[in-house]
């Protein structure tokens, strides 16, 4: 699974979302689960900002956001993300998008 993550950041906040980034990316570091992890700034539009994680799987990702040291270091940090989905995973083991308890669509 891949989650990217998006941020705008005015030039004048750099330095703490910077600060932010990191202890929040120290945190998700030590998170079983997570295979790789890129912290980057956007070369034509110095405010946009990424992390992108791969993980095992999105239980994983849930896994590593819970507990009283992610809400308290990881959760702030992803207040500030761009209001856009960001969870991604191989087309071929994506199914229909359904709610709990729900019945998939029979084919025809």
């Amino acid at each position: 699974m891949i989650v990217v993550t998006r941020f705008q950041v005015p030039e004048q906040e750099t330095e703490a979302f910077v600060a932010q980034a990191e202890a929040a990316i120290g945190v998700l570091r030590q998170r079983g689960g997570l295979r790789s992890l890129d912290f980057a700034r956007n070369l034509d539009e110095q405010e946009l900002w990424t992390i992108t994680a791969r993980w095992d799987d999105v239980g994983s990702y849930r896994r590593a956001l819970s507990g009283i040291e992610s809400r308290s270091v990881v959760v702030p940090l992803l207040s500030r993300a761009i209001d856009e989905p960001t969870a991604y995973e191989d087309p071929h083991l994506v199914g229909p998008n359904l709610a709990r308890g729900s019945v998939p669509p029979f084919a025809p």
